[in-house]
C-alpha cells in the first residue's frame, strides 16, 4: 500500500507540477542561458516539499478528526481537479508557444527572489499544495499518507531538475505549440480521472 500511495502522490503531484505558467518560464528561460539553475531548482523544491508536507501533516490531520470536512475535501477537491481539466483542455484547443525570450543576466539575489514572488503571490500554489494534495493525503493512513506526500515532493524534485537542467534540450520542445497542445491534453484527462476516483471512493465510503 505505501507504494501504491507513492506512487499515487506521485502522479497526482506531477499532473499540477506540470503546467506552463510564470514560474516554470521563469526556470526555463533563465535555464536556457545557464544562469544559476541549481539555485532555481532548489527553491522550486523547497517550496513544493514545504508546502505539500505542511499541507499533508496540517490540513490532513485536522479533516481527518471532522468527517463534514473530508467529505467538503473530497468534493471540492474533485470540483477543483475537473474544472483545472477543463482549462488544461481549454489551452490545449487554443495552445500558445512558451516564450522563451532572452533575459539579462541577473544576480543570484535577484534570480532568487523574482523566483520567490513568482512562486508565493500565486494563489494556485496554495489550492495545489495546501489544500489539494494536503485533503488528499491527510485523508490516508498516517504511513501512507506520509508516501504520498513524499511522492508528490519527488514529482517535484523530478520535474524542476529535468526542467533546469535539461533546459536547453527541452526548449524546441516547449516552443511548438503542438507539443503543448498533448501536454495539456494528458494532463486534462489525468485531472478528470483522478477527480473521478475521488468521487466513486466519496461513494463507496458513504455506502459502506
Amino acid at each position: 500500500m505505501s507504494g501504491l500511495a507513492l506512487l499515487k502522490g506521485f502522479g497526482i503531484g506531477g499532473s499540477l507540477i506540470v503546467a506552463i505558467g510564470s514560474q516554470n518560464a521563469f526556470v526555463l528561460s533563465n535555464s536556457i542561458k545557464n544562469q544559476h539553475i541549481g539555485a532555481m531548482v532548489a527553491v522550486c523544491i523547497a517550496i513544493d516539499v514545504a508546502l505539500i508536507w505542511a499541507g499533508v501533516w496540517g490540513l490532513g490531520s485536522l479533516i481527518q478528526h471532522y468527517p463534514l470536512l473530508i467529505n467538503v475535501a473530497t468534493w471540492g477537491g474533485a470540483i477543483f481537479l475537473a474544472l483545472y481539466g477543463t482549462y488544461a483542455l481549454q489551452r490545449a484547443l487554443k495552445p500558445q508557444a512558451l516564450s522563451t525570450q532572452e533575459l539579462k543576466p541577473m544576480a543570484l539575489k535577484t534570480t532568487v527572489l523574482t523566483l520567490l514572488a513568482l512562486s508565493l503571490l500565486n494563489p494556485h500554489v496554495y489550492l495545489d499544495t495546501v489544500i489539494l494534495l494536503g485533503s488528499i493525503g491527510g485523508q490516508l493512513p498516517a504511513p501512507q499518507g506520509w508516501w504520498f506526500a513524499l511522492g508528490a515532493s519527488l514529482a517535484s524534485l523530478c520535474w524542476f531538475a529535468t526542467l533546469g537542467w535539461g533546459g536547453r534540450l527541452l526548449a524546441p520542445w516547449f516552443t511548438n505549440p503542438k507539443s503543448w497542445r498533448i501536454l495539456d491534453l494528458i494532463v486534462a484527462a489525468t485531472m478528470w480521472i483522478l477527480a473521478a476516483l475521488l468521487v466513486i471512493n466519496s461513494l463507496n465510503a458513504t455506502a459502506a
